[in-house]
């Protein structure tokens, strides 16, 4: 079970939001590159970015933050992004500039085609971000709920050749409410996509659960508002998480 530590990236800076609510954020780090390297030093083996402006704008806009990022992380593990990505030469740009993983959200719910083709030119480098409340998908930086049942859209991608699949639960992002467990199992055994939980993580008791569920398909999980706010401890929760898969 792997846990990714969240960087989410607004006007240059670090921040969490409350249920996506862009007037509702709060700053962790002035320098994002300084967070990267806090969690590397804490034994992170992937960072989740996200563009908050960018998933709003529908284009990239915190480069400055991500490309620091990516520089002071060289390589050392991967990195994921999403927020605003909505064409393959963006994709391209962020490949070649050091980013492992590309998240394509919004623009897989209202595009499938440009999904289909940035598996095809780009394969083993795609996750499609699913963000949901009560079962329905959002879109547009979680501005607008549709009426598309989540496991029914997941099933659409099953062969295009997703890497993963991210599934936030945004009724619970930020609220440190506890990951929706039962959502999560129900989408991960209806697809063959590896699926990353995201949203509400609260505390060790929430890593002990994934980890009883990680033979269902549930690879790892989005660390975010818990490991800023010190109600997680990260580096003692990946290692219980290694301890329990250990012994399984």
């Amino acid at each position: 079970m792997q846990l990714i530590p969240a960087i989410d990236l607004k006007d240059g800076h670090c921040v969490r939001l409350v249920q996506g609510d862009m007037d509702q954020s709060t700053t962790f780090g002035e320098e994002p590159a300084l967070v990267a390297r806090r969690w590397l030093d804490e034994g992170a083996r992937r960072l989740h970015l996200v563009d908050l402006n960018g998933a709003f704008a529908g284009k990239p806009k915190n480069l400055a933050a991500i490309k620091a990022i990516l520089k002071e992380v060289d390589d050392e593990i991967p990195v994921q992004l999403g927020g605003g990505i909505r064409d393959l030469d963006t994709i391209e740009q962020y490949l070649d500039n050091g980013l492992r993983y590309v998240i394509i959200g919004t623009a897989a719910v209202k595009n499938p085609g440009f999904l289909r083709d940035a598996c095809t030119a780009f394969g083993g480098h795609i996750i499609v971000g699913i963000d949901a409340k009560d079962g329905k998908v959002a879109t547009d930086g979680w501005s607008k709920i549709t009426g598309v049942d989540v496991v029914d859209l997941a099933r659409k991608f099953e062969d295009y050749g997703v890497e993963s699949i991210i599934y936030t639960d945004i009724g619970r992002d930020g609220m440190l409410s506890g990951i929706n467990i039962e959502a999560t199992v129900r989408l991960a055994r209806a697809i063959d996509i590896p699926v990353i939980a995201s949203g509400g993580l609260k505390d060790i008791e929430d890593i002990e659960k994934l980890v009883e569920v990680e033979f269902e398909g549930v690879e790892g999980v989005i660390c975010g508002r818990s490991i800023y706010t010190g109600a997680l401890n990260f580096a003692e929760a990946q290692a219980r998480a290694d301890e329990l898969s250990d012994a399984d």
